[in-house]
């Protein structure tokens, strides 16, 4: 049973750290210079670093939707909501709120980090101290594991090693992800020394050697790959010689992780390893770290809801009278693309083979009966049948034991490091130095344990091709190597979906847009079969294209070159002057204007047009027209682009022989038709040139370049 402890630590120059029971909040401050004299207010200040990371704010909900959607799951409904929906729809902006506060909450995270490790290695008798050094250690990995967010997610952003001291330092321009890639490994490099090793740490959410090793093979792995280059708005990569050398390091990592031999598969198998997260049973065997929440206690702020959002359909009574009798509720805002049910492997017979989908796939809600006073499985309700809901089923209320204080709220952990996600990445990295033996091998040993046929070349096809699977022309599988890539697509899916990592996989191989798309054309081609729990009835009606334009649009919606990073959120644009109001690319900060906006708006997945103003006669009534008229409206564009929803387009605007310099307009689509665009003009430009009226004369507008056909002349 978890039995954990929440303290909390300040940032800037106060340092706020006091232990307190699980009922009440801290609120004592010391001094950073005074607090640092024991070893037990150097652990405080590092629990204070944990307790950003357990926040409702960050990963407790709001960091959910940044990992979907992927080609397996997604957030529930499609329509705009300016928060999760807009996340996992490819629909976001820099105004979206759980963006910001993630970002925020990373942030702080990092600033209390760089406190506590500047202060507790600045302590007396630091080098002579283990103990010292293993909470440095923890300090050391959790600000690795937060640097590696904010790249993973927005890429170049500001970072700095040094807290926040003063006002002064609150504005940093961006740093080269390489750099902040550097420093990540170098923290690791020190926690994997310094750190406990997992016989010896008495809790999976306390950081070891092992998930420090783990941790160190993801991101060389992710660095080895493709990333979205803000300067060249292109996916890149690095040089098959550096990226050999990070496979090899990957490697290194994974030898280190067995040296230990205390890791491994955990004995229970594969379903009782998830029934764990949800019975609060701490084993770090293979979760070899886990992020925890405790809100049963009374703290709504670290009240994390992994088994509320995630999880079949759970609907509580009305009213809470002798909450014990009742497991409580799950909104379950994530669902699954139905068809992944068929694609684990089953028997002859029918029956199933890998035994991972019964764990991962929910095909059932539970429903209250209220005439009973119960609630009970149902395959029969209109979110199964009539819906066809199907829901990731890692966390489940049914696995809790009955009783509730919030409905709403678990005390479910989150594990972002698993031991068989070190086994399938030490996989890949033997596949690309040339040792596609041992891949296999490594491989199987995972699907071994989920009792699925190992996977070999006489096998191949019939195992990982249509039409057991769809295939995967975006993955050369002409020689061994790309067999074994395309069964590793397949294999990180089966064991690790729903924990965050997906996702990033298909972006760092490149195939992030190619993945989406083809779980787009399969979902609006796919019929259910007579084992999805739907009536006849249903199954008559069933509209494959109809269903997913109101679940799953990220085929449709992904951008290349734009929706690889989230947009630096507009608070941290307006308020950080040493960004130069420039953002990730493709993303315009709504509402900006004056100066820095033709940076502003590089980057746009649109081009635009050019509107000259001709001989300029009345420029002044004619420009001040001409833009009224493009606050909103609607235009005839016959071009060859498929414009969609919530995009950015950019004009020029030139009066010629008036002396008003050119200057651009950025427009957003509000809602595209066939060949006519509804639009809002996004930074208003104010006009700040005044010229006399020139009368006699007209104004000629005419649009060029930017692939567009002349469509407006006056």
């Amino acid at each position: 049973m978890k039995n954990k402890m929440i303290y909390a630590l300040g940032a800037m120059m106060l340092v706020g750290v006091t232990s307190c029971d699980l009922t009440e909040k801290p609120s004592s401050f010391y001094e950073k210079d005074t607090y640092f004299v024991t070893e037990g207010k150097a652990q405080m200040a590092v629990v204070g670093i944990y307790d950003c990371l357990e926040t409702t704010d960050y990963y407790g909900q709001n960091i959910m939707p940044f990992f979907g959607s992927d080609d397996m799951f997604m957030v529930r409904g499609t329509g705009s909501d300016g928060t999760r929906r807009d996340i996992s729809h490819y629909l976001y902006n820099a105004s979206n709120t759980w963006i910001a506060s993630v970002w925020r909450c990373a942030y702080q995270a990092l600033d209390r980090a760089n406190v506590a490790i500047a202060s507790i290695e600045a302590m007396s008798g630091f080098a002579e101290n283990k103990n010292l050094q293993e909470i440095d250690g923890q300090a050391r990995f959790l600000r690795a594991y937060i640097a590696f967010d904010l790249v993973k997610f927005f890429g170049d952003v500001p970072f700095s090693t040094e807290y926040t001291n003063g006002f002064a330092n609150t504005s940093k321009p961006r740093t080269d992800r390489e750099l902040i890639y550097d420093q990540i490994i170098e923290d690791l490099n020190y926690a994997k020394t310094y750190l406990k090793s997992g016989r010896e740490v008495a809790s999976s959410e306390i950081p070891c050697s092992g998930a420090a090793h783990t941790l160190l093979m993801r991101v060389y792995l992710q660095r080895a790959g493709y990333s979205l280059n803000c300067s060249s708005r292109q996916l890149t990569r690095p040089d098959d010689t550096t990226r050999k050398g990070y496979f090899e390091a990957v490697i290194k990592e994974w030898e280190a992780l067995k040296a230990e031999g205390y890791h491994g598969f955990y004995a229970g198998g594969y379903e009782q390893l998830f029934k764990n997260y949800s019975q609060l049973t701490l084993d770090n065997q293979e979760s070899l770290w886990e992020i925890a929440f405790e809100p049963n206690q009374g703290l709504k702020d670290n009240a994390g809801v992994w088994a509320t959002y995630n999880g079949p359909l759970v609907d509580a009574p009305g009213s809470y009278p002798g909450t014990s009798s009742y497991m409580g509720r799950a909104n379950a805002f994530f669902v699954v693309l139905p068809y992944w049910k068929s694609f684990y492997e089953s028997n002859e017979d029918g029956s199933i083979k890998d035994i991972r989908r019964d764990v991962n796939f929910v095909d059932y809600a539970i429903k209250w009966n209220k005439n009973k006073e119960i609630q009970e499985k149902s395959h029969t309700s209109a979110d199964i049948n009539k819906n066809l809901n199907r829901y990731p089923g890692k966390w489940r209320r049914e696995w809790m034991a009955p009783g509730f204080v919030d409905p709403n709220n678990t005390s479910v952990n989150y594990a972002p490091l698993r031991y068989a996600d070190a086994v399938l990445m030490a996989a890949e990295a033997y596949n690309e130095t040339g040792n596609t033996t041992e891949a296999w091998k490594l491989l199987n040993d995972v699907r071994v344990r989920a009792g699925a046929t190992p996977i070999s070349t006489a096998n191949y096809s019939s195992l990982l091709k249509a039409p057991k699977l769809y295939d995967l022309p975006f993955i050369p599988d002409g020689d061994d190597a790309g067999k074994f890539r395309t069964a590793l697509y397949w294999e990180r899916a089966f064991e690790l979906c729903y924990e965050g990592q997906r996702k990033y996989d298909l972006l760092r191989w490149g195939i992030l847009e190619a993945s989406l798309k083809a779980a787009q054309n399969y979902m609006e081609s796919w019929t259910p079969g007579p084992d999805e729990y739907i009536t006849d009835a249903a199954r008559k009606d069933w509209n494959a294209v109809k269903w997913a334009k109101s679940n799953y649009v990220a085929g449709h919606n992904f951008t290349t070159g734009k929706h690889e990073l989230y947009p630096i959120p507009l608070a941290e644009i307006q308020s950080n002057a040493a960004l130069n109001g420039e953002n990730n690319p493709g993303f315009v900060p709504p509402g900006s204007m004056g100066q820095g906006i033709a940076q502003r708006t590089q980057g746009l997945p649109r081009a635009g047009g050019h509107i000259q103003l001709i001989n300029a006669a009345r420029p002044l009534r004619k420009l001040t027209a001409l833009m009224g008229n493009f606050l909103s409206g609607s235009l005839n564009l016959h071009t060859a682009f498929p414009w969609r929803m919530g995009e950015f387009f950019q004009f020029s605007f030139q009066v010629l022989q008036a002396g008003i310099p050119e200057f651009p307009l950025v427009f957003q689509i509000l809602r595209p038709g066939d060949h006519r665009l509804k639009f809002r003009r996004v930074p208003p430009v104010p006009l700040n040139h005044r010229r006399q009226q020139q009368p006699g004369r007209q104004s000629h507008i005419e649009i060029v370049g930017g692939g567009f056909r002349r469509f407006r002349r006056y």
